[in-house]
């Protein structure tokens, strides 16, 4: 799945984290390990999950050293059992350890990410509804963030600021009103464009409804008020995509849903992540890598 990111610049942000580790040398295994030394790497989880990253750490030994042999075990998006093995790597120790941080680093944020957006696909099963992440994510890391989601079954919402208009309450405040901001939005945006607009009470989704808005978020509203507002919104426009957003949590999620929104965003499933438990362990080779 490595091709829905794009490569060229994953290999910059990786280079980019590799000096930021090994800056002018990695003292301790320069020193303590013989250059032509070889190891089998065994990685392996230590608590159940969904796995991501996979080839994200297999490019981050490629780029250390091109003669290291990463063999995966199993794939993205794959239920693990705490002790799995799911990936080796083979060839020099120095290598190897040169990039076991990073790649760990990225395989355990990843699949925290891909289990958390699956505990809450799993909780609104059988529901219409999409779970969607946010901008909430980590700088530098959007792009790894965001496939995480998609591995743990959920949707993206926007990428950034350009691909989409998101009309909040400051804009609405600084435009003057829901209406100008979306008359204003349509005038500059392409035809392809969708405008969303956030709204918190009924004069909000009204205006919204009338101004044009392609998409409507009820945000942090009780789910009867998201009842009332769905209703409206069904009644006068059909057409718009209603997206609840707004301290949603494992404990709302369903109750959520059962309203009929079409999409829920979630911050948390990015931003609040318990990393998987993922280690790497050496196993010394009597023969060299050839």
């Amino acid at each position: 799945m490595l091709e829905m990111m794009d490569s060229e610049q994953l290999k910059r942000s990786i280079q980019t984290w590799l000096d930021e580790d090994i800056g002018h040398g990695d003292m301790t295994t320069m020193w303590t390990i013989p250059e032509q030394h070889q190891s089998k790497g065994i990685i392996h989880v230590k608590e159940s999950g969904v796995l991501a990253g996979l080839s994200v750490a297999r490019l981050v030994f490629a780029m250390i050293d091109a003669s290291l042999q990463f063999q995966v075990l199993h794939q993205d998006g794959d239920n693990v059992e705490k002790g799995t093995i799911i990936a080796t790597v083979e060839g020099r120790s120095r290598s190897i350890l040169l990039g076991e941080r990073l790649s760990l680093n990225l395989l355990q944020r990843m699949s925290g990410i891909a289990t958390n957006t699956q505990a809450f696909v799993d909780a609104v099963a059988g529901t219409e509804a999409r779970i969607v992440d946010t901008r909430k994510t980590t700088p530098g890391h959007r792009m790894l963030e965001k496939y995480a989601v998609r591995v743990g079954g959920g949707y993206n919402h926007r990428f950034g600021l350009y691909d989409a208009v998101m009309i909040k309450d400051n804009h609405i405040k600084a435009a003057g009103s829901i209406t100008k901001a979306v008359q204003a939005a349509r005038q500059g945006i392409p035809h392809t464009m969708k405008i969303e607009v956030e709204v918190e009470q009924q004069l909000q989704w009204e205006e919204a409804i009338t101004a044009g808005a392609d998409i409507i978020m009820l945000d942090n509203m009780r789910p009867d008020k998201m009842v009332t507002a769905l209703n409206r919104i069904r009644q006068a426009a059909p057409h718009i995509v209603v997206e609840a957003s707004g301290g949603v949590n494992m404990e709302s999620v369903r109750q959520i849903a059962e309203t009929g929104v079409d999409v829920i965003s979630i911050g948390s499933i990015t931003s609040h992540v318990h990393t998987l438990d993922i280690s790497l362990d050496l196993h010394e080779r009597k023969e060299p890598v050839r």
